[in-house]
C-alpha cells in the first residue's frame, strides 16, 4: 500500500509540470530527419533507408501519453544470419502509454507474443518467446515458423515447454541483438552490442558494427531505456544497490535461475507435465522459458522479484517508483527474464493506437544542454594509435546526435562524423593521413588526442 501511494504521489506532482515527467520527456526525438539503415550478409558496407528513425512526436493528455514512431532505430540493423527474410520497416506506430501507472493487485497478467512495451527510440520491446514450443505427441518443436506444424491447440494455446527466443534464435540477432518479425523489429534482451559484453557469445560484430541502443557502463546508474505496458519504466543492467538510492552502483540481478533437470517432465512449480526432450547440447538447459524457477531473495535488495522489477529510487524517479530492468549475468550476457516477465507487475493499460482521440499537448524540449553527462572517460577512441581505422565508441546513451571533427596539429578539419542519437559508435578512415598527433573534438566540449602511423 505504501509503494502504492508513492507512486500516485509521484505522478500527481509530475502532471502539475509535464515538461519534467520522464514518461514525457524521456523519448529520443528525431527533430533532424536522420533515416534508417540496415545491412546485407556479406556486405559491411551500410545501405540507407528512406524511413526516419526514433521517436517523431510525442503528445500527452492529463492520463496518457502518445509516442508516434516508426519502430526504426538509428543503429543499422541487420544482417539476420538464420535466414530471416524481413527487414526492418516503419511501422507507423502511435503508442499509448499511462501517465499513472498502477500496481495490479489482483491475478497477474502474463505478458505475451508480440509488443510488451517500447524503447525510448520508438522500437518494439519484447518477452521471452518466439511463438515455438514443444509438442510431446509428435517429439519435435512447433509454431509458426517455417517447416514447422501448427502447435496443439493452436497458436495461443498454452504448451507445457515454451523456447526461449534470447537462447534459441542467436543467430538470428543482429549486432545490437535485434530482429524483425514481418518487418517489426524488436529485442527481446538489453539492446547493447554483442561485442561489448564481458564475454562474447556472439560473433556477428566481427564484420558489422559494434552499435545498440547504449553501451553498458558499470560505474554509474543505468540509464532508463523504455517503458513496459503497464506504464513502469525499464532501465539497464546497474542501479542504486538498495531501494533508496544507497549502497553504490551494483549489477541488478534477475531472481530466476536455471532449474537442477536433465529431464522436462516436470513443470517448475513440481507439477507433471507432458514431456519435452531431455537436456542437451541440442536443447540445452535455458532453451524453455520452463527451464527457469524463480527463488525468493528476502533481504537482499539487488535482486530482483517475480516480474523482474522492483521498487526504488533512480536519477529520474528521486522519490522512488516500480521499474524493470534488463537483466544480464556477470559476462553481461542476457539474464531470463531479460526485461519484463512472465508477468506484468502493473496494470497492462498502454496499448497501439490508430488514432488519438481527446486533446493533447505536443512536447518540444526546452534543454539546451548537449548530452550533459557525457565526458571524456565516456569517450572511447580505438585502437589508439592507429593506421587504418578509428573507432569512437560512447559508454552511454546519446540523447542528442554527437557531432565528432578531427583536427591535425596545425588545426586544420580533416574529417566529420555523426554518432546519433540513441545510437553509440562512427568510424574515421585514417589510412590516407599523415603520422602525427590529431585532435577528437565532440561538440559538447570534449577534446582527445589520438595518434595517426602511417
Amino acid at each position: 500500500m505504501k509503494k502504492t501511494m508513492i507512486v500516485a504521489a509521484l505522478f500527481l506532482s509530475g502532471l502539475s509540470n509535464a515538461q519534467t515527467n520522464p514518461a514525457i520527456s524521456s523519448w529520443l526525438r528525431n527533430t533532424n530527419g536522420t533515416t534508417g539503415r540496415h545491412y546485407v550478409s556479406g556486405n559491411s558496407t551500410a545501405i540507407n533507408d528512406a524511413d526516419l528513425v526514433n521517436v517523431q512526436t510525442v503528445q500527452y493528455s492529463g492520463s496518457w501519453v502518445y509516442v508516434t514512431t516508426t519502430g526504426v532505430p538509428s543503429y543499422i540493423t541487420g544482417p539476420f544470419l538464420d535466414g530471416n527474410p524481413s527487414v526492418t520497416t516503419n511501422q507507423n506506430a502511435i503508442f499509448k502509454i499511462p501517465l499513472s501507472p498502477s500496481q495490479n493487485t489482483g491475478a497477474a497478467t502474463a505478458t505475451s507474443g508480440g509488443n510488451i512495451g517500447i524503447f525510448i527510440n520508438g522500437v518494439a520491446m519484447f518477452d521471452y518467446r518466439d511463438g515455438v514450443a514443444w509438442n510431446s505427441t509428435t517429439s519435435a518443436l512447433c509454431g509458426g515458423l517455417p517447416g514447422m506444424s501448427p502447435c496443439p491447440g493452436g497458436p495461443t494455446a498454452t504448451q507445457a515447454w515454451n523456447r526461449d527466443a534470447v537462447v534459441a534464435e542467436r543467430i538470428g540477432f543482429d549486432c545490437a541483438k535485434g530482429h524483425p518479425a514481418q518487418g517489426n523489429y524488436h529485442h527481446h534482451q538489453n539492446p547493447s552490442a554483442y561485442k561489448l559484453d564481458l564475454n562474447v557469445i556472439s560473433t556477428v560484430c566481427d564484420i558489422y558494427d559494434a552499435d545498440g541502443l547504449y553501451a553498458i557502463d558499470s560505474t554509474v546508474h543505468s540509464p532508463l531505456i523504455g517503458y513496459a505496458y503497464d506504464g513502469f519504466p525499464v532501465y539497464g543492467a546497474y542501479g542504486y544497490k538498495n531501494a533508496d538510492g544507497t549502497g553504490g552502483i551494483v549489477r541488478i540481478k534477475s531472481g530466476y535461475q536455471y532449474r537442477n533437470i536433465t529431464t522436462r517432465t516436470t513443470s517448475p512449480t513440481g507439477a507433471t507435465v507432458s514431456s519435452g526432450p531431455n537436456v542437451s547440447t541440442t536443447y540445452p538447459l535455458g532453451y524453455f522459458k520452463e527451464d527457469y524457477e524463480f527463488i525468493s531473495h528476502a533481504g537482499q535488495a539487488d535482486f530482483l522479484d517475480v516480474h523482474n522489477g522492483r521498487f526504488c529510487v533512480t536519477p529520474e524517479y528521486p522519490n522512488g517508483i516500480y521499474c524493470y530492468f534488463a537483466t544480464v549475468d556477470a559476462n553481461w550476457n542476457s539474464a531470463y527474464p531479460y526485461l519484463v516477465g512472465p508477468t506484468y507487475y502493473g496494470n497492462k493499460t498502454a496499448t497501439k493506437v490508430t488514432s488519438i482521440t481527446e486533446t493533447v499537448t505536443t512536447y518540444n524540449s526546452s534543454t539546451t544542454e548537449l548530452n550533459e553527462n557525457l565526458t571524456i572517460d565516456k569517450i572511447n577512441v580505438y585502437p589508439n594509435p592507429s593506421n587504418d581505422i578509428l573507432m569512437v565508441q560512447i559508454s552511454d546513451l546519446l540523447k542528442q546526435d554527437l557531432e565528432l571533427t578531427l583536427i591535425d596539429a596545425a588545426g586544420r578539419v580533416v574529417a566529420k562524423r555523426t554518432i546519433f542519437q540513441g545510437s553509440t559508435i562512427a568510424y574515421f578512415d585514417v589510412s590516407t593521413l599523415y603520422k602525427g598527433i590529431y585532435f577528437l573534438k565532440t561538440n559538447n566540449g570534449q577534446v582527445l588526442e589520438v595518434s595517426i602511423n602511417d
